[in-house]
């Protein structure tokens, strides 16, 4: 998978280069697989199951569930003559945890139950996406986590669109995103040391560059917007009538946008059914404080 993703996920094998002592492996890595044009194909989160350097690497691949059959012929194309096996999970369940206002010391009460499950990590995104946990299907999850409470997915949604974190392909267009617009670097899902990957050369010249005008950002609408009312890549205006960006995915009156970066802190609009529907864009907390200037 090494020319596949954006990221180093040798870091995963512990088969990186360096010299002295190994850095310890990191339990998950954030990716995108681009297509030849540069624009992202599929967003993954990777997860360590072996535990040394020294054990065969077993990589489990986290994916929008709609694509599944398509991510399978993607990395099949590539495997050629490797003895690598690639086989879906489907005993497995995916879960979001997230700390309550009084949760204290989360690192050290989560840690103690990483022995229950099969994966107990940090979100590699961000902190503010708080940890990923991988269980067999039906696991008891307050046994998992004594004193948890399980949510929604729609809570879950909420969450990540409050924290303008994208995911899966309502968010990022197949073959329409572009890994820096869509805040890969600021995510930990890209490696510009690591050499030659698929779509490289446009991401790579684009972040030397310096020069990105638009993001995806955090959108609030002044009133909840109905299920499935608004097209996809919707045009977001200005006061004036001039587009400021696309809308992309959301649900209630949170979502996530394609912004210029210049008009964000301007009144902006969406037509919705032939009305106009007033929403405020924010720059979420988690950035880098020098993201957007």
């Amino acid at each position: 998978m090494l020319g596949l993703l954006t990221n180093d996920v040798t870091r995963l094998a512990g088969a990186g280069p360096g010299e002295g002592a190994a850095p310890p492996l990191p339990r998950a890595l954030y990716a995108h697989a681009l297509n030849v044009q540069g624009r992202c194909l599929y967003d993954l989160i990777l997860y360590r199951l072996h535990e040394s350097p020294e054990e065969e690497p077993h990589i489990l691949l986290e994916c929008d569930s709609s694509v599944l059959d398509a991510i399978q012929k993607h990395l099949k194309l590539y495997k050629i003559r490797r003895k690598v096996n690639i086989v879906p999970c489907l005993d497995l369940s995916l879960w979001a945890v997230f700390p309550g206002e009084q949760a204290g010391d989360i690192a050290g009460s989560l840690a103690q139950c990483a022995d229950q499950a099969l994966v107990l990590t940090p979100d590699p995104r961000t902190e503010v996406m708080g940890w990923r946990l991988v269980t067999k299907k039906g696991a008891n999850l307050t046994e998992v986590i004594p004193g948890s409470r399980i949510g929604s997915i729609q809570d879950y949604h909420r969450h990540r669109y409050k924290q303008g974190i994208p995911e899966g392909v309502k968010d990022l267009p197949p073959g329409v995103a572009l890994p820096l617009e869509s805040n890969l670097a600021f995510m930990n899902g890209v490696s510009f040391t690591k050499g030659c990957y698929v779509g490289q050369e446009l991401t790579a010249r684009t972040h030397h560059m310096g020069v990105i005008r638009k993001r995806l950002v955090p959108v609030q609408f002044s009133v909840p917007l109905p299920q499935e009312s608004i097209p996809e890549g919707a045009e977001i205006l200005t006061e004036s009538g001039k587009s400021a960006g696309k809308f992309r995915a959301g649900g209630d009156e949170l979502g996530i946008a394609l912004l210029r970066l210049a008009n964000i802190n301007e009144p902006l609009c969406l037509n919705v059914a032939g009305d106009k529907v007033k929403l405020t864009a924010s720059i979420p907390e988690w950035w880098p404080k020098t993201a957007s200037k």
